[in-house]
């Protein structure tokens, strides 16, 4: 499964939860995760990292200088 088919499939269980769906069940890397509404901003971080994944970018550690 490519990173974008991830993407759709993780905005889609979103999407079903917000529509009230008790539980959602998405594949990642072999194993099945179930997502609830309490857990929705686990959701959302997978799909923030496929995003990230999909465009190739990662968020780097800020450095100050003085």
């Amino acid at each position: 499964m490519t990173p974008q088919q991830k993407l759709e499939e993780a905005e889609t269980a979103l999407h079903e939860l917000s529509l009230g769906k008790r539980v959602v069940e998405i594949g990642r890397g072999g194993k099945t995760l179930k997502f609830t509404a309490a857990n929705m901003s686990d959701l959302r971080r997978y799909i923030n990292e496929l995003k990230q994944q999909i465009s190739g970018t990662q968020r780097r550690p800020m450095r100050v200088s003085l």
